[in-house]
């Protein structure tokens, strides 16, 4: 007996491009889930790599306006247009991407009878735990939702806080992946001990802390180089702080690299390091390092302990010695190098993208019947 694909409405209101860690996960997440229909409302322009992963990319109109006194008019305006899609596709679910977000709001207000699937990616929850407005936006999509996605228990945790634990009930952790049938590990062997070749990948803001990173090696007894990859807000400020340390042959800065480009480039590194002192939703990107080989050393937040466990070298968040001690531990030790490379191998293959889209599949089935 054939089953009938589920046919889902989801999107984010961003450019229709992977450059984020969120866009790149819902590009393979659908990509994964060849038993649905997917429409994707999203922004132009659409990059022709990204469309593939849906069957229909349909274009925002809408002119985006922040949280602020032209709130509530752009979302009764995207509301308007989103009902309008809803009606054209009759979606069997809605995926509402980014839980308490302008488009999540306007999917919980036109979509009626049709069940919703909220997928918290992190930046909303800190949104809301700094906003009133924003927590309000995120409990009335809650309220609205029959299911909620976090990628972890820490998120799924501080999302039940912030609705009061009123929807405990619906909360449901699948954690993210990626596709390691397209990672490649290393080919050159491990070397021995002295100055490691590390690199950071992510965002360069302030919950990121990449500064952890650059001012740690001001501090190592070893002369490691470390390569930033990404943009951001914080760039120029990082490269200042880099030149006042003394660290600008040992520091090097790279704009963001597409996915493809990233994953060709990690193989030729010693360790990862992993620097968010804040929230973080999941860290795809320290699963990307492990997938292809690399020790990761990273700042002990709850959830990243939780998904790294013993495959990783913890150090405190925002403490650049203690980052510094946790690096010239691994660098003096290669036998230890060689364990964490093989744990690391070990953890990622836990995190396929096949076993997200599949545990997501059988949500939705379940909320749609």
């Amino acid at each position: 007996m054939t089953t009938e694909p589920l046919n889902i409405l989801t999107g984010i209101n961003r450019v229709s491009e992977p450059s984020s860690g969120s866009m790149i996960l819902a590009n393979d997440l659908y990509r994964a889930m060849p038993e649905t229909h997917t429409t994707f409302l999203g922004r132009e322009p659409v990059g022709q790599v990204w469309s593939a992963a849906f069957a229909q990319m349909v274009p925002l109109s809408t002119t985006k306006r922040p949280q602020g006194p032209e709130f509530d008019a752009y979302v009764d305006e995207l509301t308007r247009e989103v009902g309008t899609h809803i009606e054209k596709t009759r979606p069997h679910a809605i995926h509402a991407q980014y839980l308490g977000f302008a488009l999540s709001l306007a999917f919980t207000r036109t979509a009626d009878s049709i069940p919703i699937i909220s997928i918290a990616h992190g930046p909303e929850v800190m949104a809301a735990e700094r906003s009133v407005q924003e927590c309000q936006t995120l409990n009335e999509v809650a309220a609205a939702s029959t299911a909620i996605v976090a990628p972890t228990a820490a998120l799924a945790d501080r999302i039940d806080r912030l609705t009061g634990r009123r929807f405990t009930g619906r909360l449901t952790v699948i954690p993210w992946g990626i596709r390691l049938s397209d990672a490649r590990v290393r080919e050159r062997p491990l070397t021995g001990t002295g100055p490691l070749s590390l690199v950071h990948a992510g965002r360069l803001d302030d919950n990121k802390s990449t500064i952890t990173a650059v001012d740690a090696l001001a501090l190592t007894n070893q002369p490691h180089h470390l390569t930033v990859i990404g943009n951001g807000i914080l760039r120029e400020h990082l490269e200042q702080r880099t030149l006042e340390l003394g660290l600008s042959g040992r520091v090097h800065f790279h704009p963001f690299l597409p996915r493809a480009e990233l994953w060709q480039r990690l193989p030729s590194f010693d360790a990862f390091v992993f620097t968010t002192r804040g929230l973080e939703a999941f860290g795809l990107v320290l699963i990307e390092a492990q997938a292809h080989g690399l020790p990761v050393v990273y700042s002990n937040l709850p959830g990243v302990r939780k998904i790294l466990g013993i495959s990783g070298v913890p150090y405190t968040p925002g403490d650049p010695r203690s980052l510094a001690v946790a690096l010239d531990e691994m660098s003096r030790d290669f036998h230890r190098r060689q364990a964490l490379t093989g744990a690391a191998l070990k953890n990622a293959r836990r995190y396929d993208i096949t076993t997200t889209g599949r545990q997501l599949c059988e949500l939705t089935r379940r909320v749609t019947s």
